[in-house]
């Protein structure tokens, strides 16, 4: 697959209409790297989002033994590592659930890796019952996410082979 087919409408459609896309382009392979880097582009193009990417969870020396680390992304450089509970992705880890922020500014704790970024919307990636990764979007607007995209997110990142 070279070019995604993206229709104009609603946002139920075009999420619809890339899903099995984004199916095709991930189910034949298993490099989860692959595979994220695939995902995080169709998103935004499909969309135009400013900032879509993932964060892996990693072992390290951190006081909890683990960080999110920065993995493949569409978008300007972002922060590199992230706490657990610590910003956005870090409560959607340690919550182990979608976290929509209509308003990135009114989020307690919120990491400014860019003050272009206005509203949010985190996507947990499980494995085995554990949070593997989370889907980071950003929109450069105020109340881009809705329960819409969380439907829709949530369904792609449990068919996709992500980590």
């Amino acid at each position: 697959m070279e070019n995604l087919e993206i229709p104009k409408g609603t946002k139920s459609e075009i999420y619809a209409a890339l899903l099995p896309q984004i199916t095709a382009l991930t189910e034949g392979e298993s490099d989860p790297v692959a595979n994220m880097a695939n995902i995080s582009a169709a998103l935004r193009e499909a969309f135009g989002f400013w900032w879509v990417g993932f964060y892996i969870v990693r072992a390290d020396s951190s006081p909890f033994g683990k960080s999110l680390v920065l993995g493949p992304f569409q978008g300007p450089v972002a922060c590199t590592r992230i706490a657990y509970g610590r910003g956005v992705c870090g409560t959607s880890w340690k919550e182990e659930r979608t976290v929509i922020v209509p308003d990135v500014e009114q989020f307690p704790g919120h990491i400014a890796c860019s003050s272009l970024s206005k509203s949010e919307i985190v996507v947990p990636v499980f494995r085995n019952g554990e949070v593997t990764a989370v889907l980071d979007i950003d929109s450069a607007e105020l109340n881009t996410f809705d329960e819409t995209d969380r439907t829709w997110l949530e369904k792609l990142l449990s068919s996709a082979i992500v980590l």
